[in-house]
């Protein structure tokens, strides 16, 4: 008789090829191994001490992710509550989807889904944020610059703490701070008003260098922003890439997130009352 966690467990090795094929040591010892915090047990003592027996190495690290409830209840089948990740990544897009999970689920506590906090997110972070930022700057350009800015301006934001973060596999901290980004660029443009200083360009001879230096610092912390984003939302970092690392910068032909209501109202219509 063998416990079933024996057999498990060895299927992490087996399916490598483990003892007869040797390329199983190509991808032996696992950087990260990630389960559920209900099964940490089985794979923080039993797995190790089965690893240890046979003389094999033990995983270098282990992530024990936290349980997702439905708006504070927990998702059962004779409740009904449960949420069908691809509708979500149908009407959103999957890289919405890895955003809300990525930064709104802590990546090592308990997390809760809701379509209100779901289209929170989407519309406020993602539309508003980065999506608005996406399509602001790179019109100034266009616009301003022809499309064409100088590269010798770099973007100066510390990326230390998101470097950090993801170090601690704290996933939604690292995100966090690429949000820290997001907004104090949206500041800068906010308080640097480069639509003033384009239009100062025919009485002020120093407006132009003005201009290409502030529109320069815009498009280099895009693009640092893409990068940040690529393990989280592998799309949208490239759409990033592709827009600001253009010969030509030009907007989008559509926005990288339009806004949708789709679960809940849209705040911008009014609401209809039924008189009685």
């Amino acid at each position: 008789v063998m416990y079933v966690w024996v057999d498990a467990l060895s299927n992490y090795l087996t399916v490598l090829g483990y003892p007869d094929d040797e390329q199983w040591r190509e991808f032996w010892p696992a950087d990260l191994q990630v389960v559920g915090k209900d099964i940490l047990r089985f794979h923080a003592i039993i797995w190790p001490a089965m690893l240890l027996a046979m003389g094999v190495s033990l995983p270098k690290k282990i992530l024990a992710h936290g349980f997702i409830d439905i708006d504070g209840t927990k998702i059962s089948k004779s409740i009904g509550n449960g949420i069908d990740p691809k509708e979500l990544i149908d009407e959103y897009g999957v890289d919405a989807f890895r955003y809300y999970f990525s930064r709104h689920i802590p990546t090592l506590d308990d997390g809760s889904f809701s379509y209100q906090k779901f289209e929170d997110a989407y519309n406020n972070e993602l539309a508003n944020d980065i999506g608005n930022l996406i399509q602001r700057i790179s019109a100034m350009v266009n616009r301003y610059q022809a499309g064409v800015v100088d590269d010798k301006y770099e973007a100066d934001h510390d990326s230390k703490p998101y470097y950090d973060a993801m170090a601690r596999l704290e996933f939604n901290r690292a995100i966090d701070e690429v949000w820290v980004t997001v907004r104090s660029l949206n500041q800068y443009i906010e308080q640097v008003k480069p639509w003033k200083i384009a239009k100062s360009r025919q009485t002020n001879t120093d407006a132009e260098a003005h201009l290409n230096e502030v529109l320069s610092h815009c498009v280099s912390s895009m693009r640092q922003i893409g990068r940040l984003l690529a393990p989280f939302m592998p799309t949208t970092s490239s759409k990033i890439e592709q827009v600001f690392s253009s010969n030509v910068i030009a907007p989008p032909g559509e926005p990288v997130f339009p806004k949708k209501y789709i679960h809940t109202a849209d705040p911008t219509k009014p609401k209809v009352v039924e008189k009685s």
